[in-house]
């Protein structure tokens, strides 16, 4: 649709360009992206550190869509600060010995952030110490270690004798007949090697172990031992030579977990060298493993060594952030005059002589406006004959300020003792040479090759961390802020002029402490006046005759540094526990020896409550135990003695027991013989074990070896019990393992005590 004007002009309608205009403005609209409301919210928790939040909003804005890499990088950034925070609050809550919530941190932790090393390791220590406040809250008798779980390790024979009754022996005689005598006692066979030389020996074994035994005969005749069988033991002279000829030697492959160079393979390889002697070492690069000969205690010692060094190294997260401020300022106001004049001069016309008078200037001087006057027309001369050339003024008003403000924020993940380098920026050309490629000739320039460098420009970061058990980390580190400013013509070449901010140095951080590297301001003031002199002096005048010019420029660099520990080592109990290995030339592990009380207390274990023990009896009724008294009552401080006595018993030879008792209210102090087992003739063997934490005591009492048992009632031992405080206590026979002397068990039953403390 068009319309016609007067002068015959077409022209569109006013509504056609408002429909252009509404179409253009919703095409604009409908081209920009729209915000997702999520991914701002989730900016806004992020940015209050509320990162339990922002992970929720970020991962619904990631479900809008899929495909948006931004949504994915603040997602998964969110999860590992939600993840950290969660553990932090953990071990807060470690330290101030609530279990329960750092347990629950650390689960949380690994729910949002499964990848997370360092909750992991703190779920497994937290339930470590849940499982020990629950041992120790709930009385328990100690375990004994299966037999089952011994004999499912492969390897030399193991001594397995009939007895395991202590072992009491006084002689002076032949080290022969001294072996001899203790294998009896013990139901097992000796033999000796033919260079054996058996001396004459004094020993005096006080209620000691089979193995101790052995070990104490050997140790005075120069020999050692080793099982044959289950049930015979060999004998020979002690020297290197018959050790190599007679000691077992097993093989035994080892995988490690937490190497990860030959070289880390090389230094554990060396040390079990150094440390242990060993002659037969081989490490497997491809395999991560190392593979080892020697005899079964060196590798039992080789074993904990790797076991204790064999750790995941610990890593740090390193936020660097790096701001870069850059503020110029131009403040250039007045008013510049002029500062030169030009005088010419300019005769009147009366002044002016003849065209002929002007023929002797010649052309070039008549180009150049000579003018010839008479000495006659020089009285004439006057002010109108001259005139001056007045310069103009320039008038400046000039307000400039400009800010360029550069914020970077990388991360880096770091393995302890590795070096990480992080580079953000360009790569620069810079000539550092040149040289000629051909020969040149008449005329004809050589060619010339220019060599040039690439420098790093940007933020650049190297660190190398090493993580202390006390969770600080020390930290090698070199930063470098650099930027080009500019530009310079040298040789021909144009070559980039680099400003450089280093900060280089070895600090000392906690796990989270922010440090500040540098804050490097650099400051350039500059002010120029340009005027006439004095006018340009005056106050107020001089904005009139004089351009004042001030400049101002501020560069600042501001580099935090905070460290993270993400992966701690896992240093327990048992990687500190010492181990005895034996002698410069003997070496071995000393195993923990089994206790001839053990055996009753480990029963006690599988009995969940105060019940009497049962068995076969070798009597046609059963006994019974009692405490006599069996009330008592007590002052605070107090003490008294309370008689375990056994009555109608036939053939008893050794009584182990287990007695629990409060020990908030009373405590065993001692154990003494009763007189009833030694008969009043012989002494016999008492341990015990007193457990005042747990109010427990491990009581065995028995006879000595070859003899025959006692008849009849009487007291077996006497307690001697310690008031601590008010209230009551029960005393109580958890279990008993009554034996005859053919070690068949007798039936006992028990009755329970009580002790009043007031």
């Amino acid at each position: 649709m068009q319309t016609t004007t007067e002068n015959g002009n077409h022209e569109m309608p006013r509504a056609r360009p408002q429909l252009f205009l509404a179409i253009g403005a919703v095409l604009l609209f409908a081209g920009c992206p729209k915000q997702n409301t999520e991914f701002e919210a989730g900016a806004h928790a992020e940015a209050t550190q509320d990162y339990d939040t922002a992970l929720v909003h970020y991962e619904r804005a990631l479900g809008s869509s899929p495909s948006n890499a931004q949504y994915k990088l603040r997602r998964d950034h969110v999860r590992f600060e939600a993840g950290q925070l969660h553990v932090e609050q953990g071990e807060k809550a470690l330290d101030g010995g609530d279990l329960n919530l750092a347990l629950a941190e650390f689960r949380r932790a690994q729910t949002i952030d499964p990848s997370s090393s360092a909750a992991d390791q703190n779920v497994r220590r937290t339930l470590e110490l849940l499982a020990r406040s629950k041992v120790q809250q709930t009385p328990q008798p100690e375990a004994q270690v299966s037999e089952e779980a011994a004999d499912s390790l492969t390897g030399p024979p193991q001594l397995k004798p009939m007895s395991r009754e202590p072992v009491n022996l006084k002689m002076t005689n032949d080290s022969r007949v001294a072996f001899q005598t203790i294998a009896e006692l013990a139901g097992i066979s000796v033999i000796f090697d033919p260079d054996f030389v058996a001396r004459r020996v004094s020993v005096d074994l006080p209620n000691v172990t089979l193995e101790q035994a052995l070990d104490l005969v050997a140790a005075e005749s120069k020999a050692f031992w080793k099982p044959m069988t289950s049930s015979v033991i060999l004998v020979a002279p002690d020297n290197p030579q018959k050790r190599r000829d007679i000691d077992d030697e097993e093989v035994e492959t080892i995988y490690l977990s937490n190497t990860d160079t030959p070289q880390d393979m090389t230094e554990i390889v060396t040390g079990l060298r150094q440390l242990l002697d060993l002659r037969r070492v081989q490490q497997v690069n491809a395999r991560n493993a190392i593979v080892i000969r020697d005899t079964p205690d060196k590798l039992d010692i080789a074993e904990k060594i790797i076991h204790d060094i064999d750790q995941a190294k610990p890593e740090v997260l390193l936020e660097v952030s790096i701001l870069q401020t850059s503020l110029d300022r131009l403040h250039d106001l007045g008013i510049l005059p002029g500062q030169s004049a030009t005088v010419s001069f300019t005769p009147r016309s009366a002044l002016t002589p003849n065209s002929s008078s002007n023929s002797d200037c010649g052309t070039s001087s008549a180009s150049s406006g000579c003018t010839q006057l008479t000495l006659d027309n020089l009285k004439n001369l006057s002010l109108s004959d001259y005139s001056v050339t007045l310069p103009g003024a320039t008038v400046n008003a000039v307000l400039t300020d400009s800010t360029t403000r550069i914020i970077q924020d990388p991360e880096i993940r770091v393995t302890d003792g590795q070096k990480a380098t992080l580079k953000i920026g360009d790569r620069v050309p810079v000539a550092t040479g040149s040289f000629g490629t051909g020969t040149g000739a008449t005329g004809v320039s050589p060619l010339v090759n220019t060599q040039f460098q690439y420098i790093d420009v940007g933020v650049n970061v190297d660190v190398t961390p090493r993580v202390h058990p006390d969770d600080e980390i020390s930290l090698n580190l070199k930063v470098e802020v650099s930027s080009v400013t500019g530009t310079e013509t040298i040789g021909g070449i144009s070559q980039p002029i680099i400003s450089q901010r280093t900060v280089e140095h070895d600090i000392r951080l906690k796990d989270g402490e922010v440090n500040v590297l540098g804050g490097l301001l650099q400051r350039t003031e500059s002010n120029s006046v340009n005027g006439w002199p004095g006018l340009a002096q005056l106050p107020f005048f001089h904005y009139f005759f004089s351009d004042n010019k001030k400049e101002v420029q501020d560069d600042e660099v501001l580099i935090v540094l905070t460290p993270h520990i993400i992966r701690i080592p896992e240093i327990t109990e048992e990687n500190l526990r010492r181990m005895a290995v034996g002698s410069d030339t003997n070496t071995r592990v000393y195993r923990e020896e089994e206790n001839p009380v053990e055996p009753a207390a480990s029963a006690a274990a599988a009995v969940p409550t105060p019940t009497a023990a049962t068995g076969s009896s070798s009597s046609p009724s059963a006994s019974a135990l009692r405490f006599d008294p069996s009330t008592v009552t007590l002052k605070t401080g107090g003490t008294t003695t309370l008689a375990l006595s056994v009555s109608d018993v036939h053939d008893l030879f050794s009584v182990p027991l287990l007695i629990q008792y409060n020990p908030a209210v009373v405590q065993i102090e001692d154990i003494r013989d009763g007189g009833f087992l030694s008969g009043g003739s012989q002494e016999i063997a008492i341990v015990q074990r007193l457990d005042n934490e747990k109010g427990q005591a491990i009581i065995s009492a028995t006879r000595q070896p070859n003899s025959a048992g006692v008849n009849g009632s009487g007291t077996l031992v006497g307690i001697t019990i310690r008031a601590v405080a008010p209230g009551t206590s029960p005393i109580q026979i958890l279990q008993v393992d009554a034996r005859d002397s053919q070690q068949k068990p007798i039936r006992l039953t028990s009755s329970e005590g009580s002790v009043q403390v007031q």
